[in-house]
């Protein structure tokens, strides 16, 4: 540890006193991140116990549509979980680490691995709305990272390997499990935008042209965050609209949400047979 004070360890771990007071001895080995639509999921965990992130000293407090903001811990299928039922996002106002914050929160817990999902547009004209996307790998474009500071520095190393940022084998995991229960996925290139504004039709082919299959304004950060740290990451995107122009697509945030909604059950059937084989 460099003799500069690490500002951020010392946040993360007066945040980390605090959870683990709350959580009393339960020690969380997955986390999960709830995305646009899908935080639903968490009232589904059993024997939970709910820590909103306003309770919990320097945790910033999600203000966009349809994220409760708060911890649970619980069990899913006989795992102890940690999850986020709603995340935060630059276009809210804060900055990379803060998004990325409750990532290295979890790490400090004891929790190796992640699974971040959320609701996404897809570039890939065959993809259909409804279908989940396992991420493959990711186009950061949101002009922003968390680890470009000197404290993230000191926390771990500063140069991070993003080859199989998500990891094969959970991925391959994730594909039995829907196979399993007739689950349509598909597998893409993740893009990620800072935001709030949808893509222009402009936008939309210019993503296409770089190899992108799903575009939306979260995880990037979040899994940068997570590789920093030597954390294991799963990302599933629920398609809940194509990008703008795309037959004509002009997608709205009540949409994902009413999207979303159709499609709780087969998305609590896939993360809880994930959960069981990890």
């Amino acid at each position: 540890m460099n003799s500069v004070e690490n500002v951020l360890q010392t946040h993360l771990e007066a945040s980390l006193n605090v959870l683990q007071k709350r959580l009393d001895g339960r020690t969380p080995r997955i986390g999960i991140i709830l995305g646009s639509g899908l935080n639903p999921f968490a009232d589904s965990i059993a024997d939970a116990v709910r820590i909103p992130f306003a309770e919990v000293p320097h945790m910033k407090v999600s203000t966009a549509n349809g994220h409760v903001g708060q911890f649970v811990c619980g069990n899913v299928a006989g795992t102890c979980v940690l999850a986020m039922q709603g995340r935060l996002h630059g276009y809210e106002g804060v900055s990379s680490q803060d998004v990325a914050y409750p990532v290295w929160l979890m790490e400090k817990l004891g929790v190796g691995i992640l699974i971040t999902t959320n609701a996404a547009g897809a570039l890939n004209s065959a993809y259909h709305v409804g279908d989940f996307c396992i991420m493959s790998d990711q186009i950061n474009f949101t002009g922003r990272n968390p680890i470009a500071d000197a404290d993230p520095a000191r926390m771990a190393d500063r140069f991070v390997s993003m080859l199989d940022a998500f990891d094969p084998s959970l991925r391959a995991i994730a594909h039995r499990v829907a196979n399993a229960h007739g689950i349509r996925v598909q597998e893409g290139v993740y893009v990620g935008l800072l935001g709030p504004s949808f893509e222009t039709p402009a936008e939309i082919r210019m993503l296409q042209a770089w190899g992108g299959d799903t575009v939306a304004m979260s995880v990037c950060e979040e899994v940068i965050a997570a590789r920093h740290v030597c954390m294991r990451v799963l990302g599933i995107s629920l398609v809940s609209n194509m990008g703008c122009g795309i037959d004509g697509a002009n997608p709205s945030d009540l949409g994902v949400i009413d999207v979303a909604a159709t499609r709780a059950d087969d998305f609590s059937r896939l993360i809880c047979g994930i959960v069981e084989q990890l």
